[in-house]
């Protein structure tokens, strides 16, 4: 029986807009993924919107992981109503399913889940018209800011623009107990105990492929980061200088994993790189978020 009915008609009254539950394959094809979709307000069919990819890989969590209702997921429907398609998706390698699902991409974290996230992505486009897969950008925060710049290095015929922040972009250079948990123990050398100056973190190594970046990239980081080192944003940054890679990079002063009270300048900053290099367009200079 209903014990009880919400009452939403001022959430409403403010333009409110509910997020679109969805239920797609995996890239095995067989696998139900589940997700949540932002769609703009104004959203019309027969126009075409830029498709914002938020990502968190986790493994010990996912993108969205609590579906139960809140007025507001993070700055989703706020982005999205700048003319974009804002989609989060929980892959394969996230937790509370099966084991073998949370195991998906044990000893290779640099597969983020990407795989899941493009299926994923390219499926809802044949219902909603209205998305442009021609123009995709990927964002995240920590894990999620190495699994977006991994997106732009590992797929650049897909995704064109990343908003990086303080990822762990070498799970070498992290904690420890980290990297053993979900990549396992370092190895070195190939399978044979040969050593070629390979290891099995290689696979996971952002650096390494850093050359291959075609789209646009922001990276970020706190200068003071204590949870994910500096040093992880620098290994990337290095490989990209070497590699004459055009990027932006703003690193924030004095400020840990969180960006505290600079956080809503790097929100603004990834809203204004996603307007200038998805929508084409000039951002609402010196905007203030409140």
């Amino acid at each position: 029986m209903d014990l009880e009915i919400a009452d939403i008609s001022e959430l409403k009254e403010k333009n409110w807009q509910a997020p679109v539950e969805f239920s797609v394959k995996a890239r095995d094809g067989k696998t139900d993924l589940y997700g949540i979709m932002c769609l703009p307000s104004h959203y019309n069919a027969n126009k075409k919107y830029p498709v914002l990819n938020y990502i968190y890989p986790g493994p010990q969590s996912g993108s969205i992981g609590n579906y139960g209702f809140r007025p507001v997921w993070r700055d989703f429907q706020a982005v999205s109503e700048l003319g974009f398609v804002v989609v989060a998706v929980d892959a394969m390698g996230t937790p509370m399913r099966s084991k073998s699902f949370h195991d998906a991409y044990y000893g290779n974290m640099g597969d983020n889940g990407l795989p899941d996230n493009i299926t994923a992505i390219k499926q809802l486009a044949q219902k909603y018209k209205g998305m442009n897969l021609e123009k995709i950008g990927i964002w995240g925060h920590s894990g999620g800011g190495f699994a977006s710049t991994r997106a732009v290095f590992a797929y650049p015929e897909f995704y064109d623009v990343a908003v990086s922040g303080a990822g762990n972009h070498d799970n070498r250079n992290y904690e420890a107990d980290w990297g053993e948990k979900w990549q396992g123990l370092l190895i070195e050398g190939n399978l044979d105990g040969k050593t070629d100056g390979t290891t099995n973190y290689d696979n996971q190594a952002n650096q390494l492929i850093a050359k291959d970046l075609k789209g646009k990239l922001l990276i970020t980081h706190g200068s003071m980061d204590n949870n994910v080192p500096p040093s992880n944003t620098m290994l990337v940054v290095e490989a990209l200088i070497k590699a004459n890679k055009d990027f932006d990079m703003i690193l924030y002063p004095n400020k840990r994993h969180g960006y505290g009270d600079m956080t809503n300048y790097m929100t603004r900053k990834r809203w204004d790189y996603f307007v200038t290099h998805l929508l084409n367009a000039k951002p609402a200079k010196g905007f203030q978020l409140k």
